[in-house]
């Protein structure tokens, strides 16, 4: 069949709606492979090249789950999949669930940091989850067989082993209180926590998130977003199986190479669109309209239902941009769709109720900050997004440190509870420990409530977000330490955010040599060290030994150290001329 002669899976169909209320991720599958509906892959320029339907998918799974059973692979194994936006995954991790393992999505090579970088990463990560396999595409096997093999983990081409013959057996039973995947991208790739969620935990979830969207017949699902990443795994993968939507894929690289095909493809939808993306992605599409060119002319965005923001600290003037930029083409300001959530929660926390759009209030920085605000500094205000309400059956509370709730509009630590919250982290009891306490979830967030809405205003925990992904610290504060001459505790890494608003990594490195010239060789390296391993470009700033300041216990101190450089207590040396 030729591309001209394919025709992607309906949006409607007369099979009832079910949302997500199924004991088992499997269970839901079954239901969907009743209709019509599915998944369709798209080229780089938009083109349908495979459309898959829920019942094709669910056969070969099941398929797959004989092969992997014959393989050896036995209930509450986890198996690793390398996590390609492809029919092939798809089938592979449903297989991995009816065969009673647990699959355990890995990224893809991103384009920095080469070859052995991405090794490492993935020797890291299965090392932590210790699967029986490791299932990968033909084009990765160099890269992933190495790490496989690092490990002393079986690699297998997934060409080879969804070519193999196996025979039809008796498939296990899952329980809804049985782990349905593990999940790595809210963690560190130097220091993984591999979070664990039950079918229950991930049902409810995709329930309350299709309650909180409203869903309605027409709506379809278009995304770029990779599926090692929660938003794009459950959001935009798992949730349309449950909620039975059909969805159209560009892959995560197509899209950073051509982003605007992403709204060709809502263009193209005569139904109405449903359609998520950090903010960088918004800006990307603004940045990449000619200011001669009318969107109109190219897009029809009309019918954007919803367009969701996620995964990072939404930026309202980029929001506004993208307004202006493609307006004339359709785009309700209306359709944003502002949202909160993280995979130790599954996903969703909180959705804004639909319509309401991006709302803002503004906050004085010293009450973000925690930084004295001093009778010599002027106030600045930020303008600090509208998350939207806890979705169904979840509740938030704001605490101090000590966890003491607070009041309306007191600025805290985010804490959540609901049946969606994760077991825990794999393997990990002392992590776990660290954020769940008798059924709440530390989020490592601050926020706080106004009128029954989530205001998220920073992190409270370590992580740094920058266009969409998660970096710890702790991975940058390794990388330099790996350079000669310096040691752990000499680095301390943590987000500042820029007059412009976006957020950036300043890195603290004590440095001991009085030398200038030698001091700037340092920044230079450690700037280039940092850029290869985590593909971003931070603020460097070399500083006086014994500076970095320490808790009681002795452990470095980020928070303090980010807090005394903002105030200006911590002075780098000058960089010289």
């Amino acid at each position: 069949m030729t591309s001209a002669t394919l025709t992607p899976t309906p949006s409607s169909d007369a099979q009832p709606r079910r949302f997500a209320d199924f004991a088992t991720l499997g269970d839901a599958l079954d239901y969907a492979a009743q209709g019509t509906r599915g998944l369709n892959f798209h080229d780089a320029r938009g083109t349908l090249v495979r459309p898959y339907p829920f019942r094709e998918l669910r056969g070969d799974a099941i398929a797959a789950a004989y092969r992997l059973i014959a393989a050896g692979v036995a209930p509450g194994e986890r198996v690793a999949l390398v996590a390609e936006t492809s029919a092939e995954f798809a089938a592979l991790f449903f297989g991995t669930v009816y065969a009673g393992a647990w699959p355990v999505p890995l990224p893809l090579p991103t384009s920095f940091g080469g070859k052995e970088s991405y090794i490492d990463q993935l020797r890291v990560q299965l090392t932590s989850c210790d699967p029986v396999m490791l299932i990968y595409p033909p084009e990765l096997a160099e890269m992933a067989g190495a790490a496989a093999a690092a490990v002393d983990t079986q690699g297998v081409d997934w060409a080879d082993l969804l070519g193999r013959d196996a025979p039809a057996v008796d498939l296990p039973h899952a329980d809804g209180e049985d782990i349905a995947y593990l999940q790595y991208s809210s963690g560190s790739t130097r220091f993984p926590h591999g979070v664990a969620i039950t079918h229950h935990a991930l049902l409810n979830n995709l329930a309350a998130h299709s309650h909180g969207m409203e869903l309605i017949e027409s709506d379809r699902c278009i995304s770029w977003l990779p599926w090692y990443h929660d938003m794009g795994l459950v959001g935009c993968f798992l949730s349309p199986v449950a909620n039975q939507v059909s969805v159209d894929y560009l892959k995560t690289e197509d899209f950073a190479r051509r982003p605007l095909a992403w709204l060709d493809l809502i263009s193209r939808n005569p139904g109405t669109s449903i359609s998520y993306s950090p903010t960088f992605g918004y800006d990307i599409c603004s940045r990449r309209m000619s200011s001669q060119t009318k969107a109109a002319d190219r897009f029809d965005l009309s019918r954007w239902r919803l367009a969701g923001n996620g995964a990072d600290m939404i930026r309202p003037d980029v929001m506004q941009g993208f307004v202006d930029a493609f307006a004339d083409a359709g785009f309700e300001a209306t359709a944003f769709l502002p949202s909160y959530g993280l995979a130790e929660a599954t996903l969703a926390v909180s959705i804004m109720p639909p319509g309401e759009g991006i709302r803002v209030e503004l906050v004085e920085e010293t009450q973000l900050s925690g930084v004295p605000a001093g009778q010599d500094r002027p106030q600045r205000y930020r303008a600090i997004v509208n998350c939207g309400k806890p979705v169904r059956d979840m509740t938030v509370e704001i605490r101090e440190e000590d966890g003491t709730p607070l009041p309306e509009r007191a600025i805290g630590k985010v804490w959540c509870s609901g049946p969606s919250l994760m077991v825990g982290y794999f393997r990990d009891d002392a992590a776990t420990e660290a954020c769940l306490t008798d059924g709440w979830l530390d989020t490592g967030d601050m926020g706080y409530l106004s009128d029954g809405y989530i205001y998220i205003v920073g992190r409270a925990k370590d992580m740094i977000i920058v266009n969409g992904r998660n970096h710890w610290p702790q991975d940058i504060e390794w990388a330099v330490e790996q350079l000669p001459g310096f040691k752990q505790g000499d680095i301390a890494a943590f987000a500042i955010t820029t007059p412009g608003g976006e957020e950036t990594p300043a890195v603290l490195v004590q440095c001991r040599t009085s030398d200038d010239d030698e001091r700037s060789r340092l920044r230079d390296e450690i700037r280039d060290r940092v850029r290869a391993v985590t593909g971003m470009n931070c603020v460097i700033e070399l500083i006086p030994p014994r500076t970095l300041p320490r808790t009681s216990s002795g452990k470095l101190s980020r928070a303090k150290a980010r807090n005394l450089y903002l105030s200006g207590e911590i002075k780098p040396y000058a960089v010289a001329a």
